[in-house]
């Protein structure tokens, strides 16, 4: 089949690339990312006890300088609690919290990704294969392959990859409602409590049965990627001491959802706007942009503990904040445009900021590059899409690509 390729970065390339990408934003939650486009002109704009944080300025003060309950019901900390039943580093402080950074930081820094990344790069080579000899893929499948079986070896739990990022997701899935302003659906609570369980319950025995990393040597990529089980990490989380089951789901929770919704909606941002050039020239710079376009937890649900201000708008204590960090990276309004990039300082956002900013920062941008470097040469094309109604972040369920060359 014969299949038009893009202009890079035409001004009707980047227009479909769009339309395209709102989508997933229009079919997991139509009516508030319609309240959010109608606010949005405001730096921050308060609905009764809702407060909608919009501008850079706004989002900053929301994560650095307003006090806030990080265990309240309907925010990311209380969904972790009920996860890892207490929490974890989001209501942590003090000793506790420097403690379980520490050992994030080791596991996720420089030398820790380095050690995690032939395990990605192992699922790339088996999963992209048949772009190759002109088949199809489904980058979705691809990406939760990818992600599952990167965070079991990361948290040093012998299980397949596939099965984590299916138990993953539907955590996050089911809990995603007390996530967001409205009422909760009759049964979420139950079903999302059910959810957790499972997930705390695979990852329990996948790490009892686990040997500790030093007490065997890491099976190759290639021989973990035939037997569908990940290798061990020789990171701080691979040992039962430096954390309970409960933090590993939570991890896991986070790093494979946000990786599913992130892959497959920057591989078609490349194709409609016929990006791929610029993973060949400009990695980095590429990364940047299509992560600060995508932004794959574009709200952080938070509960103001005490009074202050978002960028001149009072917030109350008790006060939800809806914290749209889409807007405050001016991913509503601009493009990707690798070749003159967003200011580090702008694009970092997406992670957050200060001592709560995103552990993972590193992981994702590696990960990021290697899978748009390792599409590229294929220059794929998107042949069918359909965007996830249910997932907790904006995401499609199945993205079907071809390779033109």
């Amino acid at each position: 089949m014969s299949v038009a390729r893009p202009a890079t970065g035409s001004p009707a390339a980047l227009r479909r690339a769009r339309r395209r990408d709102r989508q997933v934003y229009l079919a997991s939650h139509p009516l508030l990312f319609a309240l959010l486009a109608a606010t949005r002109r405001a730096p921050a704009t308060r609905l009764g006890r809702t407060v909608l944080v919009h501008s850079r300025e706004a989002y900053l003060d929301g994560l650095l300088r307003v006090p806030l309950d990080r265990t309240a019901e309907g925010t990311t900390g209380g969904a972790a609690g009920r996860l890892t039943s207490g929490g974890l580093l989001f209501d942590q402080d003090g000793d506790d919290h420097r403690g379980t950074r520490r050992s994030l930081a080791d596991a996720l820094g420089a030398d820790g990704v380095a050690r995690l990344r032939p395990t990605w790069t192992a699922v790339l080579a088996d999963r992209l294969a048949p772009l190759s000899e002109g088949g199809r893929i489904d980058l979705v499948d691809v990406a939760a392959d990818l992600a599952g079986t990167t965070a079991a070896a990361l948290l040093g739990a012998r299980v397949d990859g596939g099965q984590l990022a299916a138990a993953a997701r539907h955590a996050a899935a089911a809990g995603a409602r007390e996530h967001l302003p409205g009422l909760p659906r009759p049964g979420s609570r139950r079903a999302a409590e059910k959810a957790a369980t499972s997930l705390n319950a695979l990852l329990a025995h996948a790490r009892a049965t686990s040997p500790e990393p030093a007490s065997r040597p890491a099976p190759s990529p290639r021989s973990a990627l035939s037997s569908r089980s990940a290798p061990s990490s020789r990171s701080a989380l691979s040992s039962r001491s430096a954390g309970d089951d409960g933090l590993a789901a939570m991890l896991a929770v986070a790093a494979i959802n946000t990786t599913v919704a992130a892959l497959p909606r920057a591989a078609a941002w490349c194709a409609d706007a016929g990006l791929w050039p610029y993973a060949e020239t400009a990695l980095d710079a590429l990364v940047s942009e299509i992560l600060r376009v995508t932004v794959p937890t574009p709200l952080l649900p938070r509960v103001a503990a005490g009074a202050s201000t978002a960028d001149g708008c009072p917030v109350h204590a008790g006060d939800r904040l809806i914290l749209v960090a889409r807007h405050a990276v001016d991913a509503h309004r601009t493009d990707p445009d690798p070749a003159h990039p967003a200011p580090d300082r702008t694009a970092q956002l997406v992670f957050g900021a200060g001592p709560h900013a995103c552990p993972g920062a590193r992981l994702a941008r590696v990960q990021m590059a290697d899978t748009l470097a390792a599409l590229a040469p294929h220059r794929p094309v998107v042949v069918k899409a359909r965007p996830d109604r249910r997932s907790a972040l904006p995401g499609w369920s199945s993205l079907i690509v071809e390779a033109t060359r």
